[in-house]
């Protein structure tokens, strides 16, 4: 009978609830000083310093922490940060008692817990009955949240504010907006959630194709920092070596992150370096992870493409919370994917010999062999393990807390077919061609531990972690033509090892200032990075005895590393930071940061400042503007990394000329006799103001434009080739055969463009509920400055930056992107539905001499295209949901432009493509909440 009166207390509580009153929120300030700790101790805190009682759900608020309030404000203000980050909400509330409730049902109930100036614990219903006494009477209507008052705690330290309060533009993406998505990884549901990112399917060849990925507004992908629970997150080892768009860039992998366990995540667009350090020039992702201490959720998804039912994807994932006792959590998750192959390759020309000729005759076996010599031009298959660990304790009034993910994974690289008549084949080993196939196991892991609490009124946050990545790479199916016929078919090509151990400690306090809150923050960090390069095995770079002019020396697909390609590079970065933000008044906000940057190698020392402001003119439009500078030092990677691959190339007008390109470590002779010079970082200058319209409830609306200036980018250089780089190469002790690229900091960039955000929530003739979302990004880069032609190369006429990588720069990403998305839930229904406008882009190719006059025969332009995906969901139970949805549902694909290789079917669709190039896919998906 007492837990049916509990239960009984607790309906009544929520069918009284209301949002929070305006009054309460504008009520007279108070000073507030309640540190980070657990959400019991902190609500009590709360109750005491502001006089007022509060009704909350003991058992449910186990495990949450509590976020610190500093300074005097409204005691609503003051709730609502100190509950930001959970799913706690206000349901009722007056100037002398407000109830808290959770969104998710719990799976028992206890006795309400009142935190008043003295705790004390009451008869459910008599609580139930004191909250209806107060309770303002409004619509059910009212109590629903209105879109735009999510907290968000990135770009704004010690004071997590909503998101149309922010003074910059943030996006904030649910757990469940990831998983309707139906999507492989965070990247991709990025790609489709996000406006502002851009997202190539396939960026180019190799491990490229491993690692392509996104960047914010028009910048390359290491031009965003990324951030898990506001900590820095280290990079991958594989580097985008050999792709068109991104060319060069070291980025953060956030597929190797479980889906599961993320709670939400906050995409914060713009310039944010001088508040969180290197990379952030275009903005910051902070990856949220849950931190439920009770209950859980699994899930499995399986799925194909509509045309040929290839690419077939398997994703299970699981998440659930546990207690530490009373005053600390747990929360574990696991995602286990299987990606398969996909291939939209023609069959070759019968005309087309793959054998050589039998006494001047044609093979009889060219008319049995499988035309469709290419297999692998669309998705790559990988198999991978993602875990992820979220947990915290308090003891006393510290809040110790850990986190972290450790995945492994397998990525395949299918590689063009080699026929029997290629220079590059061994017939005595395969008659009939074969296709190089290369493997990439990874291991990344990171760990972070760290403590919070309260000293003299500051919050502290001290923590320390470690982050690595490994990339073992082997190939298999494959020869080294220099070796003969006896030489082996499995290669060990070496291993590539990322690491990062970042120690940092952040202090944040509010003060009453003219009669405002004046948040002060300021911190120090120490981040050591390495990177290390292990060569493969000597049969896998060999020239051996059976080299003959025209072959590509070495394993097929790629190269060993060689050993003067094997190194490390230790570099030591110790940085410091002051942030402050003042609100005068509700309606204005004004901040300011500054960031001091020292590294041990040629990247030296770095002063950086922000400043930004909002000033709500009505309660309904606000504006806001923000003006900061910039850096990215250059990744260890970028300065010591060397390889040879093959790579197709388009070759004096040539297509699908099969080149092998050295990548040269910038600090080599080779490449110091090439051009190069030691790398420094890159600097921005950012500038940007928007808009912010509520005009009536449950309607956000923000515009802003801005500008990105950066220079000194880093890029790689055009592939420098001919009997000119040959000899310098010779030279230098490396085979005249190659050709060759090096980092250096070759242009200056200016990126203009606007983004649109609206969203709008409503219901529908009082049976549904509708949720809408409208994006828009247009972004343009031009290229400002190129350097010159060092004098090494002034002899030989090179262009160190061509036409080629120009247009990867500038129009080989779309400059518009539009989505329009809607929720509809009625009932236990739940329709979603994406419409995405993907602008066009180009392929612009080098010139072709034609008689002494330059042609573009190569180049290929790619129209925009409309994209609809669809997902329904049915809770059968409260338990048990199903789901199924298809992505592309119009199956559409890119313009079929492009230039069709004679000898591999391959070219049809652009590469580049932020939709790929494989059409339509469905899927299917069964959900269990326990």
């Amino acid at each position: 009978m007492r837990s049916f009166r509990n239960i009984a207390g607790l309906a009544s509580v929520a069918i009284c609830a209301v949002a929070a009153t305006p009054a309460l929120a504008a009520a007279e300030p108070v000073s507030f000083r309640i540190p980070a700790q657990s959400m019991q101790s902190a609500l009590t805190l709360f109750a005491r310093q502001s006089g007022i009682q509060i009704l909350f759900p003991y058992d449910q608020v186990v495990g949450l922490l509590a976020q610190s309030v500093n300074g005097r404000m409204a005691p609503g203000v003051a709730l609502s940060r100190l509950i930001a980050g959970t799913d706690l909400k206000i349901t009722l509330s007056s100037n002398e008692v407000i109830a808290l409730s959770l969104a998710r049902q719990p799976k028992r109930a206890r006795a309400v817990e009142v935190a008043s100036l003295s705790v004390t614990s009451l008869p459910v219903a008599m609580q139930a009955s004191a909250a209806a006494a107060t309770a303002p009477q409004v619509s059910s209507a009212a109590a629903d949240d209105e879109e735009g008052a999510a907290i968000v705690v990135t770009g704004s330290r010690g004071q997590p504010r909503t998101i149309t309060d922010s003074p910059t533009p943030i996006d904030v993406i649910s757990g469940a907006d990831l998983e309707r998505t139906g999507k492989a990884g965070v990247f991709q549901a990025l790609n489709t959630l996000v406006p502002s990112f851009n997202l190539p399917v396939r960026a180019g060849g190799a491990t490229s194709t491993v690692i392509a990925t996104g960047g914010l507004r028009g910048l390359n992908p290491d031009q965003t920092l990324i951030l898990v629970n506001g900590k820095r997150r280290h990079k991958t080892s594989l580097i985008n070596a050999v792709s068109a768009v991104y060319n060069g860039s070291v980025p953060s992998d956030l597929d190797m992150i479980p889906v599961s366990a993320i709670d939400h995540i906050e995409v914060l667009r713009d310039g944010a370096a001088a508040q969180y350090g290197s990379d952030a020039i275009a903005g910051v992702i902070n990856i949220i992870l849950k931190d439920d201490a009770k209950g859980g959720s699994a899930g499995f998804t399986a799925g194909q493409n509509f045309d040929r039912s290839d690419g077939e994807l398997y994703q299970a994932d699981l998440n659930f919370g546990m207690a530490l006792g009373d005053n600390g959590f747990a929360n574990f998750s696991v995602n286990v994917k299987k990606q398969e192959m996909s291939n939209r390759a023609l069959p070759i020309s019968p005309n087309v010999n793959l054998y050589p000729l039998v006494n001047g005759q044609r093979d009889p076996r060219e008319a049995t062999i499988d035309r469709l010599t290419t297999i692998s031009y669309g998705v790559m298959p990988s198999r991978s393990i993602n875990t992820g660990l979220n947990a915290g304790y308090d003891v006393g009034d510290v809040h110790l807390y850990a986190f972290g993910t450790y995945s492994q994974r397998r990525s395949d690289l299918w590689y063009s077919f080699r026929p029997p008549n290629d220079v590059n084949s061994v017939l005595e080993i395969y008659p009939n061609g074969y296709r190089p196939h290369v493997k990439i196991d990874e291991e990344d892991f990171e760990f972070i531990l760290g403590a919070k609490g309260v000293v003299a009124g500051w919050d502290w946050d001290f923590s320390t972690g470690f982050g690595r990545n490994r990339a073992r790479q082997s190939s298999e199916g494959t020869v080294n033509p220099s070796l003969g016929p006896a030489g082996p078919t499995e290669f060990y090509i070496g291993t590539l090892k990322s690491s990062e151990f970042v120690t940092s400690l952040d202090l944040t306090r509010g003060f009453d200032v003219g009669g405002g809150n004046l948040q002060v923050s300021a911190g120090a960090q120490h981040r050591r990075e390495r990177y290390q390069t292990f060569e493969g095995d000597p049969n896998s770079y060999a020239i051996g005895p059976f080299y003959r002019a025209g072959q590509t020396p070495g394993a097929q697909s790629s190269a060993g590393f060689q050993p003067q390609d094997a190194a490390r590079m230790t570099r030591n970065n110790l940085a410091a930071y002051a942030d402050v933000a003042w609100d005068p008044t509700k309606d204005i906000t004004i901040g300011a940061a500054a960031r001091f940057e020292h590294y041990d190698d040629d990247s030296g020392n770095t002063l950086i400042w922000k400043v930004n402001g909002r000033y709500a003119a009505t309660d309904w439009l606000a504006v806001r503007a923000a003006a900061n500078t910039g850096f990215r030092a250059p990744a260890v990677a970028q300065q010591i990394y060397s390889q040879t691959t093959n790579q197709f190339r388009t070759i004096n007008g040539i297509a699908n000329t099969l080149v092998q390109i050295k990548t040269l470590p910038v600090e080599s002779a080779a490449a110091i006799a090439l051009g190069a010079e030691p790398l420094t970082p890159e600097k921005s200058f950012n500038i940007s103001g928007g808009v912010v319209l509520t005009p009536f409830p449950n309607f956000s609306l923000t515009v802003d434009a801005f500008q990105i200036d950066v220079d000194d980018r880093i890029v790689i250089t055009s592939t420098l080739s001919g009997n000119a780089i040959s000899n310098i190469l010779i030279a230098n002790g490396i085979p005249g055969n190659l050709s060759a690229q090096y980092y250096t900091n070759a242009i200056d960039t200016r990126t203009r463009g606007i983004d649109v955000v609206a969203s709008y929530k409503h219901d529908l003739f009082d049976v549904a509920t509708m949720q809408w979302n409208l994006g828009y990004n247009y972004n343009k880069t031009k290229i400002t400055h190129i350097i010159g032609n060092p004098p090494e190369l002034s002899a030989v006429n090179f262009e160190l930056f061509d036409r080629f990588s120009r247009s990867n720069l500038t129009v080989n990403l779309p400059h518009t992107k539009l989505s329009i998305s809607n929720v509809t839930t009625a009932g236990d229904f739940t329709l979603s539905t994406r419409l995405t406008r993907f602008g066009g882009f180009n392929n612009l190719m080098n010139p072709v001499m034609v008689a002494g006059v330059a042609t573009y025969p190569n180049d290929r332009y790619y129209g925009p295209k409309w994209i609809t995906d669809l997902e329904l969901t049915w809770q059968v139970t409260p338990l048990v949901s199903v789901a199924v949805g298809s992505n592309n549902l119009f199956n559409v694909y890119p313009d079929a432009v492009g230039q069709v290789s004679p000898t591999l079917g391959q070219g049809l669709y652009g590469g580049q493509s932020p939709f790929g190039f494989t059409g339509g896919s469905y899927y299917a998906r069964v959900g269990l909440n326990f």
